[in-house]
């Protein structure tokens, strides 16, 4: 373990664009607990999610994979048993891996019953939280979740008076109008308005208060507590006075463009087509959404002041690492769209800030990391943390500590990566595409962003002269945008060569080993012309050679003890 990080406390929002705390860049909505944060930190600019959606990104973030590796695709498909993830990582290096909050994860029953694993012991419920121990699993959306049907958030409502069959809704999640009316937040003309919790029994504030209670109590061992928020996530709905706060002329501009929807991309035209993304092109309803949407990351602010302070009485600030991300951003009705899926910056670049109480970060403290860095990079980074051996072999993001620590890694990526699948989606309906073609991809160096769609034209965007991605030139005929898709799509074509599914043997011990020679030892002799051959085998690896066949063990000792007895030197290897 490195100096000064004991313990890692790993933040999650849930649909949190990076532009929406003040930190990145927003003029009104001022989130000062997570600026003091990122001054004692570093916030990376460019870090990017390796899927649009909430199932396939977490699950990213929990194996250190892409989407592409670990096969989790979209929301409910399930991380099949055996795929490795944080506590598996981190469980042999003695660190506790805690859940409290939400995973989006779906359990592998099917293959936890093949492998005749109980589904309720330790094993298996760790293999259905992703890894995690789970101490408050609360996913939201209860209980449409399909995860647990009463959870301890609603038996929580209830000991505090909040009755009903499903407090969740209710309450948390139902507004009341200026009438006394009650309205459910599901329908976003209301997300302007309170919920009928106060503030201090909402989600928010519920989860908060469970990852203190964890803290409080988690003794000598080193942990890593995954405080995962539903919020700002739909159901776009405040309590007071959150939901008061802001009014909609503080939201950012929305960024669309008439010109998006001439000679639009199949793909991109038929997620236009999306209710949500219909809705959310009604001013009067992005107006509404956008006051509870504000109002829930001001209150995601305040909780993080409350979570430092309570970390900072009990002197845990100088040994905890702190990691403040978001699954996704959410299109707010940029783009004529609503919700994810595809990868324009408001959803695929999310906030990242990491604060490192190693000394060896003092270098870096406030400053702004512009390097390409991806959810991947987060699983190896808390590895590094607890001195882990790098795994290259089953992880495909890298630590970002040198960046923490003032230091450029070699060879970093030239490109982020992200994929969706959207055949669960009316848009594939709509295009009468097969699921098993419904896909894309994302290349991005910095500059160029390519979306490779299967069946279709490419997507690009030029962000340098084109900053809100508002003229896709996947069509364009100009020399340069052609040499730019060519070159971006090998690219990501290199990227998809690369060996992902070789987890059980890593890299190093292949490299290190004799593997011939080993083979020989178990008397096994592969492309050998005679016994002179195999000696010299064995003068340049000089392995034990304790085979169980008789006759190459007796061959070995007969020429073993010639060359003892007086026969040539030990040739020395080449």
């Amino acid at each position: 373990m490195s100096a000064g990080a004991r313990n890692i406390l790993f933040i999650m929002c849930d649909q949190l664009r990076a532009d929406y705390l003040s930190c990145y860049g927003h003029p009104r909505l001022h989130t000062p607990n997570l600026d003091a944060l990122a001054a004692r930190g570093v916030i990376f600019d460019h870090a990017y999610v390796q899927s649009p959606v909430c199932g396939p990104s977490r699950m990213s973030y929990y194996t250190g994979r892409y989407m592409h590796s670990h096969g989790v695709s979209w929301n409910f498909v399930p991380l099949k048993a055996g795929e490795m993830t944080l506590g598996d990582h981190l469980r042999p290096l003695g660190v506790r891996t805690v859940l409290i909050g939400k995973t989006h994860m779906r359990g592998d029953s099917s293959g936890l019953s093949r492998l005749g694993i109980d589904p309720n012991s330790q094993i298996g419920v760790r293999i259905a939280e992703c890894g995690f121990d789970p101490y408050e699993r609360d996913d939201g959306i209860h209980p449409y979740s399909g995860h647990d049907p009463d959870p301890s958030y609603n038996r929580y409502l209830r000991d505090q008076g909040f009755d009903g069959d499903n407090p969740w809704e209710e309450w948390a999640n139902t507004v009341v109008d200026e009438s006394g009316k009650l309205h459910s937040g599901w329908f976003l003309k209301y997300n302007h308005l309170p919920a009928r919790i106060p503030s201090e029994h909402s989600e928010t504030a519920y989860t908060t208060q469970r990852a203190m209670d964890f803290i409080g109590e988690a003794g000598d061992q080193p942990w890593v507590a995954h405080l995962s928020f539903i919020k700002p996530h739909w159901p776009y709905v405040a309590p007071a006075p959150y939901a008061g706060m802001y009014e909609p002329e503080d939201a950012l501009p929305v960024v669309r463009s008439d010109d998006e929807l001439r000679d639009a991309h199949p793909v991109y035209a038929a997620m236009t087509h999306h209710r949500v993304a219909r809705t959310f092109s009604r001013p009067e309803i992005r107006d509404a959404v956008m006051v509870g949407y504000m109002g829930l990351v001001k209150q995601i602010d305040d909780e993080m002041g409350r979570l430092f302070a309570f970390l900072e009485a009990r002197d845990l600030m100088r040994n905890t690492m702190i990691v403040f991300c978001s699954d996704h951003g959410d299109f707010l009705g940029d783009h004529w769209l609503g919700e994810k899926e595809l990868f324009h910056q408001p959803v695929v670049r999310t906030p990242l800030i990491i604060y490192d109480p190693d000394p060896r970060a003092d270098v870096t403290r406030g400053t702004r990391c512009q390097a390409l860095v991806e959810a991947v990079d987060i699983a190896p980074t808390f590895l590094d943390v607890y001195g882990g051996n790098p795994m290259p072999h089953v992880m495909d993001g890298r630590s970002l500590r040198p960046w923490l620590f003032g230091e450029t890694p070699s060879s970093w990526r030239g490109i982020a990566v992200s994929e969706s699948d959207y055949s669960f989606q009316d848009a594939r309906i709509e295009l009468q595409q097969p699921a098993i073609e419904s896909w894309m991809r994302m290349a991005f160096d910095g500059r160029w962003k390519y979306v490779l769609c299967e069946g279709y034209r490419p997507m690009l965007f030029d962000l340098e002269s084109d900053p809100d991605e508002l003229r896709d030139l996947g069509a364009s005929e100009a020399p340069e945008h052609q040499a730019q898709r060519a070159r971006l799509h090998e690219a990501l074509f290199e990227w998809a060569r690369r060996p992902r599914q070789r987890v059980t043997i890593s890299d190093e011990l292949i490299e290190n080993t004799e593997i011939q020679a080993r083979i020989a030892e178990n008397g096994i002799l592969i492309g050998y012309a005679d016994e002179d051959d195999l000696i010299a085998q064995r003068r340049l690896f000089k392995p034990r050679y304790a085979s169980s066949n008789p006759l190459v063990r007796q061959t070995l000792d007969r020429l073993t003890s010639e060359h003892r007895d007086g026969a040539a030197p030990e040739e020395k290897p080449q």
